[in-house]
């Protein structure tokens, strides 16, 4: 039997990446990752200033548990949504079209693309605009943050590919016998660097950015 694994991870003020949390969970509805959030609340984390997810309904509705947090939306699994609502032949006009958002020089000019995508493309193919708004403005949520660090905080990539090694290393093992055996493997990978987790990238820029943060809060 193959269950769904929980994992958060957070950013220290360092910018290194740290796991917070592991959960073996039935399914991925909003009771499972509000007890998440419950635990990682009831363990002293405050509320984040950034939280980078999919689009996953049960986790954005747990999520309303940390009130006002600025969420920003993975653009790689948008992008993939997206592609689902349209035409074969239309999908590399819609990504360039996607992509002056997601890669442009500034939040104006991507909230100008924005606005662009969604008037060509209700024209064009319905759903596909339908799609786009569906994550709305939390596509470009990274923009409020530095910019050397918009490539590691606009998709959930870290999260992706840690549990694909997850994945990897535990394929050979036929089954374990508890769920604290399952956790115990896996939190290992990571704690003792056979699965190692980097800082994201622009971490210098952090400590001014927090700075002002604090300052603006206070």
């Amino acid at each position: 039997m193959s269950v769904p694994v929980l994992a958060a991870l957070g950013v220290a003020e360092n910018g290194q990446k740290c796991l917070l949390q592991l959960r073996l969970a039935v399914s991925e509805a909003a009771v499972t990752w509000g007890a998440v959030v419950t635990d990682l609340q009831q363990r002293g984390l405050a509320a984040p200033l950034l939280l980078v997810v999919d689009g996953n309904g049960g986790l954005k509705n747990a999520l309303k548990q940390w009130d006002g947090v600025r969420i920003q939306r993975c653009t790689t699994h948008k992008l993939e949504n997206l592609k689902t609502h349209c035409p074969q032949h239309a999908r590399a006009e819609m990504k360039r079209d996607y992509d002056r958002i997601i890669y442009a020089d500034d939040g104006l000019a991507a909230r100008a693309a924005y606005d662009a995508f969604v008037k060509k493309w209700s024209t064009l193919c319905p759903a596909v605009a339908t799609s786009l708004q569906e994550a709305g403005l939390e596509l470009l949520t990274f923009y409020e943050f530095p910019k050397e660090t918009w490539k590691s905080i606009r998709t959930t990539n870290t999260i992706e590919n840690l549990n694909r090694e997850f994945r990897r290393r535990t394929k050979t093992q036929a089954s374990f016998s508890t769920e604290a055996a399952a956790l115990t493997v896996l939190y290992g990978l990571v704690a003792f660097g056979q699965i190692q987790l980097r800082k994201i990238d622009g971490h210098t820029t952090l400590p001014s950015f927090l700075e002002k943060e604090w300052k603006n809060v206070a």
